[in-house]
């Protein structure tokens, strides 16, 4: 996934495809070298710390992850699903790159739901060295760019990229959810991912950044560009992060700073409306 190699091994065959928005991404390979990371899905977890040091409990897009840090300065979590049932056991290795996964229900809608989770937090905190981000946020390409729509949950980004894709030509959604970024020479470019909310939008695709866009419901449609500080406070709260962890958060930092010298960030205080996406479009496809 943009451009990253990664393995799944199951330590007992599964029955049922939990991985299915995955298709997309999969390739052909027999090289059986340490890969950047792999999350290993296991039958039980002999070496769990029961008394490892809870960090708390965070709101993950509507379901919790319990965070615990471990003896050996390593993680292990819990995660729940939104009805707040425990779906899966974690422990991450070092760095990420070599993860363990219990998945605690055997209804397949939570092993699927558990596994996906993992895999997303295996693949933000193991790879956020290498100026790569996991970014909440609906993408639409337009005319071979990506313009990033990021928002709290509810707010309307969603809405907002359909409101591209309905009303101006030559748009297609690439992701509605957690689109990856990578910054590659000093471009910064978007990826699709698969993982994508409630929208299967899990494309293999990718495109430079035209522009990103904080989403802003008000009573106008009304677009500014953000100074650097701006977007900097902007974006941070809408990338994977763990702030406790100086690794992860230095990083995460790092990449944002080479984000906003690479592309423009804005917001658009708008009503859910046509007028509101040609605002938007006019500003940011001009500038970019």
């Amino acid at each position: 996934m943009a451009g990253h190699p990664l393995r799944i091994r199951y330590e007992e065959e599964e029955k049922e495809t939990l991985l299915a928005n995955f298709d997309n991404f999969r390739i052909a390979s027999d090289d059986e070298r340490e890969d950047r990371f792999c999350v290993n899905v296991v039958s039980r977890l002999n070496d769990w710390e029961d008394d490892a040091h809870k960090i708390g409990i965070f709101d993950c897009g509507g379901n919790d992850y319990v965070v615990y840090h471990r003896d050996d300065d390593t993680y292990q979590f819990l995660i729940y699903n939104p009805q707040n049932e425990l779906c899966v056991k974690l422990i991450a290795g070092n760095k990420f790159r070599q993860t363990k996964v219990m998945l605690v229900s055997s209804r397949i809608e939570d092993r699927r739901f558990g596994l996906n989770n993992s895999m997303m937090l295996a693949y933000s905190f193991s790879l956020c060295e290498d100026d790569t981000l996991l970014v909440h946020s609906s993408v639409i390409r337009h005319a071979g760019k990506g313009y990033m729509m990021t928002a709290p949950s509810g707010t309307g980004k969603s809405t907002h990229t359909y409101l591209w894709y309905k009303n101006i030509p030559d748009c297609d959604l690439m992701n509605d959810d957690n689109p990856i970024i990578r910054i590659i020479d000093g471009e910064a470019i978007v990826y699709g991912s698969p993982w994508s909310g409630k929208t299967p939008c899990y494309r293999n695709i990718n495109a430079p950044i035209g522009g990103i866009v904080r989403i802003k419901q008000g009573p106008e449609n009304i677009i500014h560009r953000l100074s650097p500080i701006e977007a900097f406070t902007m974006m941070l709260p809408a990338c994977n992060n763990m702030k406790w962890d100086k690794r992860i958060y230095t990083s995460v930092c790092s990449s944002l700073t080479k984000l906003i010298s690479a592309t423009r960030l804005w917001e658009l205080e708008c009503r859910p409306d046509r007028e509101a996406a040609i605002v938007c479009h006019n500003a940011v496809v001009q500038d970019s």
